[in-house]
């Protein structure tokens, strides 16, 4: 299996750090031979809102020049594709098609982390009650549908401050790794927050439930290392785990990804 990583972002999200280059020379360091990056989507907010955690719509080009350049700079050693990790905004995604069009991106993946959107709704990481994770199913489901996405990222999310695995939980899960089956969508083991569940000593995400019942149904995985550092890419140890942990759930596991989708 190669190495490869499609979730990689940059110091534009305001809670990453490290150059552009740096990444990509840690990746190749790490012995591996295609990565992407996919930093958090700008989004056309209302009424001057600024994000927290992503790059404005003004730092967009910015973006796409450095990673083209990089993936021209280093096309003799590395792939890089040029990506973004989006929400499913329902009544921005016209303004992101366009965008990506506009600047030739290669894929997006869906990181679903408000509901119904960032300005006006709830963190899907802090989510507590069945109203909201069924919002945040519904939203998810949705968005595989649409065919625009390449993957999705942490679709277990909700389990990041969820009281317990309960009946719920385990019927939104089945809908959503149904979903992705139906519609060939891996997703994604992610590993930023395995490893902060390793030092918390708690369950999070991946949320171990959640990954036996993928693997009950047979999905495919895609492994995700969410780097939000350069030195996240030297981590051979945490990611043969996390192989180890799904080949024992049972998934299948893809080191590729579908790309153009949203074409």
């Amino acid at each position: 299996m190669k190495l490869y990583n499609y979730h990689t972002h940059t110091e534009r999200c305001r809670h990453a750090k490290g150059e552009d280059e740096a990444f990509v020379k840690a990746a190749i360091e790490a012995g591996f031979t295609e990565i992407g990056f996919s930093d958090h989507s700008p989004w056309p907010f209302e009424n001057g809102y600024v994000s927290y955690m992503r790059m404005t719509p003004e730092q967009l080009p910015e973006y796409v020049s450095s990673v083209k350049g990089l993936k021209e700079k280093y096309k003799d050693r590395i792939t890089i594709r040029l990506g973004l990790e989006c929400e499913y905004f329902k009544k921005y995604m016209p303004w992101l098609k366009n965008r990506l069009h506009e600047y030739g991106f290669d894929y997006i993946i869906l990181g679903h982390h408000y509901s119904p959107d960032e300005q006006t709704g709830v963190y899907n990481g802090m989510i507590t009650e069945p109203e909201e994770l069924e919002n945040y199913k519904n939203d998810v489901v949705e968005a595989i549908g649409s065919g625009l996405f390449s993957y999705v990222a942490h679709p277990d999310l909700f389990m990041r401050m969820y009281p317990s695995f309960d009946a719920d939980c385990e019927r939104v899960s089945r809908e959503i790794i149904a979903k992705a089956i139906e519609c060939s969508v891996p997703i994604e083991y992610n590993l930023l927050g395995f490893a902060h569940g390793i030092e918390d000593g708690r369950q999070g995400y991946p949320y171990p439930d959640f990954w036996r019942i993928a693997g009950e149904m047979k999905a495919t995985a895609v492994i995700g290392i969410d780097a939000h550092e350069p030195e996240a890419y030297s981590d051979k140890e945490l990611r043969d785990k996390a192989i180890d942990t799904l080949l024992s759930y049972g998934l299948k596991l893809t080191d590729s990804i579908e790309l153009n989708k949203f074409r």
